[in-house]
């Protein structure tokens, strides 16, 4: 059979796809390789949220076509978000392309690859996997993602996710909860549900508060370490969500939650609505019920119409705010978004400087507020070697969600009686140092490790198929298995 290898970019929901079409793939016998030279096919999964990604998109892409034209692929697919904007240019100006799949189509990249769809008429996005839909997972083995809704409704002006992704739409309770338990039966340890907006899963499904029921029964599956959810919508975080966070030791004591600015004019631009005191009354709410809560945010800075006085009182709201987790975004224009048409463009300079003053304050807030972990074990969860220092393994506490936020650096894995921790254990670690985003300790206990049970769960990629993670300007992963 074919060699097929994929380059999947940006955020981790288009990562679950590109793990879908691998997954249909090898059920149908083709083989996956990491290796772009040696692929018959190569599928390019892109990304096409802002400007930088998408020209990161274009420039996979064309580097794909080269082996097409000069090696030994003979075939190119294009999939995702790049599809849904630019469907007919992609193959009327990369002639090497010979099929696109949008992200409603993923389960149709067996027909691309045999040759029978080169191009489908536009429709609005309705794929949704299921646990029974075949998947290769290509994190690590012992931390899964789990998307549990697709799509999105609100109206901001600065995103373009419901052209791409198609209206809000959740996964089947029952589906979630058995692709989770197939997962920890099979080795993993945390989970990390994903949505463009996980806060509304199950509105669709006439579920009330879907997302407490949902983390409630999963806090029951055996074996897990943590279950996490990212990317919450401020004015959907219920109390019931937030008790049912504080209840459940396996639910991870954590919080995302985007907030995009904090001045009320600049998010009135955005369709956001609420503002920084609103948000500051929240997040003490959230403090309250979740004692130790670790919370993470991200701004977008630049956005048309926001003035100096914005600027200082989301610097103010920043101050006060004191987020354990931050990032900052520089806005950009994209043709099909709301924000395009505003006035009162920032320039780019002016918008690089204040994504810097921005950062430079929560990099003080960010230190000292680790400083507290020195002296203290913890819990954490092994990761593995570190790439850029074998010598030095890796590990993260509950309050850093994988691939975003800082790590937990680990100087001895070895136990005084000679046992060694293993990639993928639940860890006692004593914390001996900090800094501005990182910790360091050493490992004092392993945990029990579950028993080992084997069932029928999605798939790992072959041995030799190694992933590189390299980041983007703008700060999403770019995976490239190669």
């Amino acid at each position: 059979m074919p060699k097929v290898g994929f380059v999947s970019l940006g955020c981790p929901k288009n990562l679950v796809d590109s793990e879908v079409m691998m997954g249909v793939l090898a059920r149908d016998g083709y083989e996956l390789t990491p290796r772009a030279d040696e692929a018959d096919v190569l599928v390019v999964n892109t990304c096409s949220f802002i400007e930088p990604a998408q020209k990161e998109s274009v420039d996979a892409i064309l580097e794909m076509a080269e082996h097409k034209k000069f090696g030994a692929a003979k075939k190119l697919i294009v999939a995702g978000c790049l599809v849904e904007r630019y469907r007919d240019q992609i193959l009327s100006q990369i002639p090497e392309v010979d099929a696109v799949v949008g992200t409603g189509e993923v389960e149709r990249i067996l027909e691309a690859v045999h040759g029978d769809l080169r191009v489908l008429p536009p429709e609005p996005p309705a794929f949704l996997y299921h646990d029974l839909t075949p998947r290769i997972l290509t994190t690590p083995k012992h931390a899964a993602y789990i998307k549990i809704a697709e799509g999105c409704d609100h109206p901001c002006t600065f995103c373009i996710i419901p052209q791409l992704r198609g209206k809000f739409r959740s996964r089947r309770f029952e589906s979630v909860v058995r692709e989770a338990e197939k997962l920890a039966a099979n080795g993993t340890r945390e989970i990390t549900l994903i949505g463009q907006d996980t806060t509304s899963y199950g509105e669709d499904l006439g579920l009330r508060d879907g997302l407490a029921q949902l983390l409630a029964a999963l806090s029951s599956v055996e074996d897990l370490l943590w279950v996490r959810f990212l990317y919450a919508y401020p004015n959907r975080v219920t109390q019931k969500l937030l008790d049912t966070l504080a209840a459940h030791p396996r639910l991870a004591k954590y919080m995302d939650m985007p907030l995009q600015h904090a001045s009320r004019n600049v998010l009135a631009r955005m369709k956001r609505g609420s503002h920084g005191d609103a948000f500051l009354k929240l997040l003490e709410r959230i403090r309250v019920t979740i004692p130790g809560v670790t919370l993470r945010t991200s701004f977008i800075v630049g956005f048309p119409g926001e003035t100096e006085s914005d600027f200082k009182e989301l610097c103010d709201f920043v101050q006060a705010g004191k987020f354990d987790w931050m990032g900052v975004f520089e806005y950009s224009d994209v043709d099909h978004a709301g924000s395009f048409a505003l006035d009162a463009k920032v320039d780019p300079e002016t918008i690089t400087d204040r994504r810097n003053q921005l950062m430079a304050i929560q990099k003080k807030i960010s230190r000292e507020r680790l400083r507290q972990w020195k002296g203290r074990t913890e819990t954490a969860l092994l990761e593995g070697p570190s790439q850029d220092n074998p010598m030095v393994w890796e590990a993260r506490l509950q309050g850093m969600a994988p691939e975003i936020d800082g790590k937990l650096y680990l100087t001895d894995i070895e136990l005084p009686d000679g046992s060694l921790a293993d990639t993928g254990d639940a860890v006692r670690v004593e914390i001996t140092k900090t800094d501005a985003y990182d910790l360091i300790g050493k490992v004092v206990e392993i945990l029990p490790r579950p028993a080992k049970r084997a069932v029928q769960t999605p798939q790992q990629p072959p041995p030799q198929a190694h992933e590189t993670l390299h980041r983007i300007t703008t700060g999403a992963p770019l995976r490239v298995l190669r």
